[in-house]
């Protein structure tokens, strides 16, 4: 028995002239918790799709369970999918909504009312269990949603952007929810994102796309810490991306930049660029040192601040130099002004240089 309840291996969709996933590898290990995550046309939706056995790859093989996808249609397939707009039936209550997966499976009635009454419990609907949809609210209806799905006993659960339609506060106590159901029940989940938070925090490991392919897949802390990419470092978290051309010294790499010279950094993964090539250095704003802090790092500089903004437990300064700007956090309210003088700087250990990316070549701080 394979270890991984989702193999996909070399598969490509296309709709028309569009190709929306373009050559993916991807392997899910069983009963893990793994979030695909990315903007809008990226491909994340049209690969869960695909897995659900609602869509069919051009390319490439899927196996789910250890069955190819070709081998029978979705509603045979060991998936069961959740999705943002909870498609729970109006005219039923809980108890019939979740029921009625059973009911399509021709399960024995005895065995439905326990199945009905024990998922009921473990989502905790049990006093809602008689309500209809338009009696409960947004985060409950979710809650019923993902209670028909489960009592079918699916070996993989996918769920695309089940929360979005959730305020913030409702949507930060469901991801608590989630991540603690999928531990209680043990099963695979697929989860699909644009809300790099949201990925963060539910998952076990991120599988990051772009234009159809998979640039990065890691932990959280892993994906954050050590960007493979520009694009990944500007969409997890926030980055400095500052231009400049690659340099090998006997300390090891740099990326030479037109307004603040030469910025020693580790070179991202595998990426091994030629002297004089094209690279962007990265540094985000929470390594980005200020003041007398600054002077304690192996490289500061000196810049002047021309903007500031308070985010709550930080303040974001934009320092310029030599016609560059940059964004720093600052513990607290920033007490300085506007057009001061002051000290940055970071450790080199913080720094990553990443391929050369023309998304990224203007770099405005924001």
């Amino acid at each position: 028995m394979s270890e991984f309840d989702v193999e996909i291996r070399s598969v490509v969709k296309r709709f028309g002239s569009f190709t929306a996933v373009n050559g993916i590898d991807l392997f899910v290990p069983r009963g893990k918790f793994i979030t695909l995550l990315g903007p809008s046309g990226c491909g994340k939706t049209t690969t869960l799709r695909m897995i659900g056995g609602l869509e069919l790859p051009d390319e490439g093989s899927i196996i789910v369970a250890g069955s190819p996808l070709a081998a029978s249609g979705g509603a045979d397939r060991p998936t069961r999918m959740v999705y943002q707009n909870y498609a729970l039936f109006p005219h039923m209550t809980v108890a019939q909504n979740v029921a009625f997966g059973l009911r399509m499976q021709k399960v024995p009635q005895g065995e439905i009312g326990n199945r009905v009454a024990a998922m009921v419990e473990l989502l905790g609907l049990t006093a809602h269990i008689g309500k209809y949809p338009r009696q409960m609210s947004g985060g409950q209806q979710q809650r019923v949603a993902l209670a028909r799905a489960l009592v079918t006993r699916p070996r993989v659960l996918l769920l695309d952007e089940p929360l979005g339609a959730l305020d913030l506060k409702m949507r930060k106590h469901m991801q608590g929810e989630l991540k603690k159901l999928q531990r209680e029940v043990g099963i695979t989940f697929v989860y699909v994102t644009h809300d790099q938070d949201e990925a963060m925090h539910l998952s076990d490991s991120i599988v990051v796309m772009d234009q159809g392919l998979i640039v990065q897949q890691g932990t959280a802390a892993e994906i954050y810490q050590n960007p493979a990419t520009p694009y990944v470092a500007d969409f997890i978290g926030e980055a400095n991306l500052l231009p400049g051309i690659y340099a090998q010294s006997l300390d090891g790499g740099a990326a030479v930049t037109p307004g603040l010279g030469a910025l020693p950094g580790e070179c991202a993964g595998q990426f091994e660029p030629a002297a004089g090539s094209p690279v962007l250095f990265s540094i985000r704003p929470e390594h980005v040192h200020t003041g007398d802090a600054a002077a304690a790092q192996p490289y500061h500089l000196t810049g002047t601040v021309t903007g500031v903004s308070y985010l709550g437990a930080a303040s974001r300064l934009t320092v310029s130099v030599g016609g560059t700007s940059l964004r720093a956090n600052v513990p607290g309210v920033y007490t300085g002004e506007i057009g001061q003088s002051i000290q940055f700087g970071w450790s080199p250990a913080h720094g990553r240089i990443l391929p050369h990316d023309d998304r990224f070549t203007t770099v405005a701080a924001q």
